[in-house]
């Protein structure tokens, strides 16, 4: 229990909720640990058969990590930033592992490490006011989490074009793609809780079944706006399915069809102007590794990944604490990024983002999933 997290049993459900809502329930370290010990103790306890996610206030569940708190403590010369990757990753982990029902209610704003304690969830309930987003290249960042993993397990090249752009689509996109499992009205959700709550269960399977039938007999919600990504899908693989950053662009440029050229030329803008060079072209790599990687192995890369982008292991700068200067502290929103160009990357430059040993003797998470 912290200030901005609360925990109960009601019933034979544990409900976990996020009460940071004026930070859109940005989650601090106290929060993660805090979250991590309430599903410890739930995980052997008989009484308890399911747990539910949710976060406090109108604007959604959570908008991702406390990234004020990363700029603080790198300018600071802390490097104690890293034991806050280190618990976040366990959690993630022990989420995507759980072995009794674990609800996550993705409603509103979902972001980041809000996708991070969501996307493991035997089932993912979205609404009408879900905005989704893996958003981390427009601070100087890379979709991490597991980001990388889930990303990645998307069909085609969406995985690439998400993690890139890091764009904002809703609950019908969500089911779609499978970042999600059923839409369900916001209104609803109090209900779904006190059904769950209320309920004799028998088992846990008993909680999940009664959860989505819940949802599989409730009302559609009113005015859900439509998908915007099955249209396409198949321009999304013929242009991020390219072999490199600069194929991609040079692709989305010269899109000849009138249909989608409004679409390629903002994409491509997008990533010009308004993305961390660096940072794109790292997260690509880094979803298309993750093909080949366990959700554990993919939180070890990630961790290395993560010394890298704040330069912890000083040798490659630190863009994330550019990013989130200009976009987060200042507001100036004109990021000083280490790459001018996509083009000016190098292949060496990606490369540093991936040569550590994830299973080194130093690793503190070369252990998860064992």
């Amino acid at each position: 229990m912290t200030d901005f997290l609360c925990t109960e049993i009601r019933g034979r459900i544990g409900f976990v909720t996020l009460n940071r809502p004026k930070a859109l329930n940005a989650l601090s370290h106290d929060m993660i640990r805090a979250m991590a010990a309430a599903l410890a103790d739930w995980r052997d306890d008989p009484n308890v058969l399911g747990v539910v996610l949710q976060g406090a206030g109108e604007k959604g569940l959570c908008a991702g990590g406390d990234i004020r708190y990363f700029h603080e403590a790198i300018s600071a010369g802390r490097t104690d930033i890293m034991d806050f990757f280190t618990d976040e990753y366990k959690l993630n982990y022990a989420i995507a592992s759980y072995p009794k029902p674990y609800i996550a209610l993705m409603d509103g704003v979902v972001m980041g490490g809000g996708m991070g304690i969501s996307q493991g969830a035997a089932l993912r309930i979205v609404t009408e006011a879900t905005r989704m987003a893996m958003p981390e290249t427009a601070i100087g960042l890379f979709p991490d989490v597991g980001g990388g993993f889930f990303l990645a397990n998307l069909a085609g090249h969406l995985g690439e074009y998400l993690g890139t752009t890091g764009i904002v689509f809703g609950a019908v996109d969500a089911c779609e793609i499978g970042l999600a499992d059923v839409v369900l009205p916001r209104a609803s959700l109090p209900a779904l809780c006190e059904h769950l709550a209320a309920g004799d269960w028998s088992d846990s399977e008993a909680v999940l079944d009664a959860a989505r039938t819940f949802c599989r007999e409730s009302l559609p919600p009113a005015g859900l706006a439509p998908g915007k990504l099955a249209p396409l899908r198949s321009v999304i693989d013929e242009h991020f399915g390219l072999a490199d950053m600069p194929a991609i662009l040079r692709a989305l440029k010269a899109e000849p069809r009138c249909e989608y050229s409004g679409w390629a030329q903002e994409t491509e803008d997008l990533l010009r102007t308004k993305r961390s060079a660096l940072m794109v072209c790292v997260s690509l790599e880094q979803v298309r590794r993750a093909r080949k990687l366990s959700l554990a192995d993919e939180l070890r890369e990630e961790w290395l990944m993560m010394r890298s982008v704040f330069n912890l292991d000083g040798r490659t700068g630190a863009e994330g604490v550019e990013g989130i200067r200009a976009m987060v502290i200042d507001k100036d929103h004109h990021p000083r990024w280490q790459h001018s160009t996509i083009e000016a990357v190098t292949p060496e430059d990606v490369a540093r983002f991936f040569d550590g040993e994830r299973r080194g003797a130093n690793h503190p998470l070369r252990d998860l999933g064992e």
